[in-house]
């Protein structure tokens, strides 16, 4: 139990992309849009590149400002994109996605790393702020797929208790097959990555019911508030 997780060099690394490179192929060979694929692709290697060196600096730094202006960004940038398949004006969803996701991520935050963490201090940037992304992740999904729903309910004609109903069922459906398929079908990438790591699989577990709460409340609350705030837009 006491082995350490290796270093993966970039050489190393490469082989990854020998996989990826077979999927590409199959894209390029039935004629479909590889050029997406390959954009996205590129951009998830500079991006985490990028957020590596990144969260190196931000680790080292030690300032609650810091930290405080972090979250600030990660709940704007989820708030935006949530809204990217939503078929409605993103600018006049924008401030509902924000209240809803700074509500629903800051409280189930503050419950984890106050709470049950108990972090010292309450800014530690290596553990606030990987959590604040898988929350904020969540919340970003949840909204995404509350408000897409809700939307496609009421240009059918539903009213707005049904098509809130509908919405929210259809957003917590992920989560909730999660919760049934965790230790099952998957072990999620908190607990591989701390059992790599050599910490003992009991504990691994119990924080990955952390993480699995707080994945499933975060979500739902903001999928709840936004379907809230969404009963001006139907009015």
């Amino acid at each position: 139990m006491s082995q350490s997780i290796a270093t993966i060099s970039l050489e190393n690394l490469a082989f990854a992309f020998i996989p990826v490179a077979v999927v590409l192929f199959i894209i390029f060979k039935w004629s479909l849009d590889y050029k997406h694929t390959l954009h996205a692709l590129l951009r998830m290697l500079v991006q985490l590149l990028l957020v590596g060196y990144f969260l190196g600096y931000l680790f080292e730094s030690d300032s609650a400002s810091v930290v405080l202006v972090m979250l600030i960004v990660m709940v704007f940038f989820s708030s935006w994109i949530a809204l990217s398949n939503i078929q409605a004006p993103r600018l006049a969803l924008l401030k509902s996605a924000i209240v809803a996701t700074t509500i629903a991520g800051g409280f189930t935050l503050l419950i984890v790393t106050q709470g049950v963490l108990q972090l010292t201090p309450w800014y530690h940037a290596q553990t606030m702020i990987p959590l604040a992304g898988m929350i904020f992740a969540n919340c970003m999904n949840s909204i995404s797929l509350s408000g897409e729903r809700f939307f496609a309910e009421s240009a059918r004609g539903e009213e707005y208790i049904s098509a809130r109903k509908t919405a929210f069922q259809a957003s917590i459906i992920p989560n909730v097959n999660a919760l049934f398929a965790v230790g099952v079908v998957s072990l999620p990438g908190m607990m591989t990555g701390q059992i790599l790591s050599g910490i003992s699989p009991l504990i691994a577990a119990r924080y990955q019911i952390m993480v699995m709460c707080m994945v499933f409340a975060s979500a739902g609350i903001a999928s709840a508030i936004f379907l809230l705030l969404l009963k001006k837009q139907k009015a």
